[in-house]
């Protein structure tokens, strides 16, 4: 139950959370595992199971030694756009001229599209990808 939850609803959220060895956690933790999951069961609501699932989660971010899971996913072209898109949404020209780029196909190739793949940003109008007003955000900033 807890990898479903992780695996639909997590990295759903942030596809980088799918990857995360939780079930290492989980098994080390089974008691406390089934004892959220039946007071959950219980209580008619999953508050407890949930927070037992993200406590978990947390400890296997710690032990794998990631502050910032998305670090040692992506290519060090992702993380530079990471960075140029902060915390407002930015047109592909204006990351290109942060970022010191002027070959657009490039700047797509290496930058833009391996981060729109991995569902790390998201395009502010995404039913028209080439409109002239688009911009780019971290995904659910």
């Amino acid at each position: 139950m807890g990898r479903l939850w992780q695996t639909v609803i997590l990295s759903h959220w942030n596809p980088l959370l799918a990857y995360l060895p939780v079930e290492t956690v989980i098994r080390e933790r089974q008691a406390e595992y089934y004892r959220a999951l039946a007071a959950s069961d219980k209580q008619g609501n999953s508050t407890l199971f949930i927070e037992f699932l993200l406590s978990a989660l947390l400890q296997a971010l710690r032990e794998a030694g990631a502050t910032d899971p998305v670090s040692d996913q992506v290519s060090d072209q992702v993380k530079a756009l990471l960075r140029c898109l902060g915390g407002k949404p930015v047109s592909a020209l204006e990351c290109m001229q942060k970022l010191g780029l002027s070959h657009r196909p490039t700047f797509r190739k290496n930058y833009l599209q391996p981060a729109l793949d991995a569902g790390l940003i998201e395009r502010t109008i995404p039913d028209k990808p080439n409109s002239r007003l688009q911009r780019y955000r971290r995904r659910g900033g």
